[in-house]
């Protein structure tokens, strides 16, 4: 049996999970790819509806949401839309980053030089939109500690903009293989949002375990 998906909060109508490193957020195409944070929750919770209000790849841990209605799914996927959600990461990188703090501005598109799994995204001028505030909070040996914040979220925005700045994710098994890192050192680590009825602000936080 497959362990159970750890809970921060669960009031019957959210589930904040804690989503663990090297599992997806929902199933892929082939029978192997089945396992997956939704499937999951829906044997933890066999009697409730579970829907995704957004993703994670599949190396990267930390903060979920999932909703037990089609209303409250429809509310925090507006909230996504309008870029009313907060969410932070840490990362370890290689390497040091030009600045203390900054921001990249980097559209991202496929890389379509690239045909087979897994699929490689790239900074491009015809790509679409991605902005991602970063802050580094410590560095050791050639190793740094970035803290980052998202204000788009494309597919592998952080993993792709670390690497633009020459700085690849530790333990990123498409950008910085081989590199000896034990898992992708990137972890959904803060979120805050507004509760769909009260509109109170509601922020959870779990720390990484890297």
């Amino acid at each position: 049996m497959n362990a159970e998906i750890p809970i921060l909060f669960d009031d019957g109508n959210l589930l904040v999970v804690n989503k663990p490193s090297g599992l997806l957020s929902v199933p892929g195409r082939k029978p192997e790819l089945q396992d997956c944070v939704w499937g999951r929750l829906q044997d933890q919770f066999p009697d409730r509806e579970v829907l995704l209000v957004h993703r994670l790849d599949r190396d990267t841990s930390g903060l979920m949401l999932f909703a037990c209605s089609k209303e409250i799914q429809g509310n925090l996927g507006r909230q996504f839309e309008h870029r009313r959600i907060h969410k932070e990461y840490v990362a370890c990188v290689h390497g040091k980053l030009p600045e203390a703090s900054g921001v990249v501005d980097g559209p991202i598109r496929k890389d379509w030089t690239k045909n087979d799994p897994p699929t490689y995204f790239i900074c491009h001028e015809k790509g679409k939109a991605a902005v991602t505030r970063y802050r580094v909070e410590g560095m050791e040996g050639d190793i740094s500690r970035v803290r980052l914040f998202p204000e788009t979220g494309r597919s592998h925005q952080l993993r792709v903009h670390m690497l633009s700045l020459g700085c690849p994710i530790v333990g990123d098994p498409i950008y910085s293989p081989g590199d000896g890192g034990p898992r992708l050192c990137l972890h959904a680590e803060k979120i805050s949002f507004y509760h769909w009825i009260s509109k109170e602000k509601m922020t959870f936080e779990v720390s990484a375990d890297f």
